[in-house]
């Protein structure tokens, strides 16, 4: 099947981080490589892409999915809920009922709908074992709505890069280029589109295991700042992405690449 108009929703997978174009400071990621594949087909093919860094489901289906709704999409791609699991009020039921909601609305205004269940992140972080009940319960409902509303499911949590670190940017949490490309292939083998099978073969050699000084660098330079930042929003009432525009909030042709810069 051919897609013309194609609309990706989400948080900073979405959007792009950690996958900048070379020599550019705009992100790409996996949604842009997804649509360059989707544009070879069709020259008449149109790509918009709403995501904002750190938005929950509950913000998305607020700001992201009426914008969606006005460009009446053939296509639309969800890569969401992980704020939600992080953030300080988390209840399982509540975030359970967010992605209910999201997926019924976005399989009520496009014919193909898409959703990625979370990888095994927990497991590449000191740590990360407390994360891993919420991720598994973020992932069941992904999964159940899916099934009720009938949108094509992409599941990341059994795929064996997760255990790669050279899938992840700096902060272990963030797609890097190898891990965009990677999770791009997911999306159009779940289409049935053809795709560059490099992107989901192994990486050669073997990822070096992260020691205690690289344990240290990581949460003083990664992990300290985003609490920080946390609690200052928390302070101001600020919201996590708040000034933060979408990079691509019209449908356009994929050779036009448009950004809009990120405000105080």
């Amino acid at each position: 099947m051919r897609y013309q108009r194609f609309v990706a929703l989400g948080d900073s997978c979405t959007e792009g981080l950690d996958d900048p174009y070379p020599g550019n400071a705009v992100y790409r990621g996996w949604a842009d490589l997804a649509a360059q594949r989707f544009a070879r087909d069709d020259a008449e093919f149109r790509y918009a892409n709403l995501g904002v860094r750190g938005r929950r489901l509950d913000q998305i289906i607020a700001e992201q999915i009426p914008a969606a709704t006005a460009l009446r999409p053939d296509l639309v791609a969800l890569f969401g809920g992980g704020n939600d699991i992080m953030s300080g009020g988390y209840r399982e039921r509540t975030v359970a009922r967010r992605v209910d909601g999201a997926v019924r609305a976005l399989t009520g205004l496009a014919p193909t709908v898409v959703v990625f269940t979370l990888s095994d992140i927990a497991r590449r972080m000191p740590f990360g074992w407390r994360m891993a009940p919420r991720i598994e319960a973020l992932n069941a409902a992904i999964r159940e709505a899916a099934v009720s509303y009938g949108a094509v499911l992409v599941d990341l949590w059994p795929d064996l890069a997760a255990h790669d670190s050279r899938y992840f940017g700096p902060d272990r949490l963030h797609l890097s280029e190898a891990g965009h490309r990677r999770l791009a292939a997911h999306l159009l083998a779940s289409l049935d589109t053809t795709h560059d099978p490099t992107w989901l073969e192994p990486l050669p050699g073997v990822a070096a295991r992260p020691g205690v000084a690289a344990n240290v660098r990581w949460a003083t330079q990664q992990v300290w700042p985003l609490v920080r930042g946390r609690i200052r929003n928390r302070l101001v009432g600020r919201q996590p992405g708040d000034g933060v525009l979408p990079k691509r909030p019209q449908l356009l042709p994929v050779t036009e690449w448009h950004s809009v810069p990120e405000t105080a």
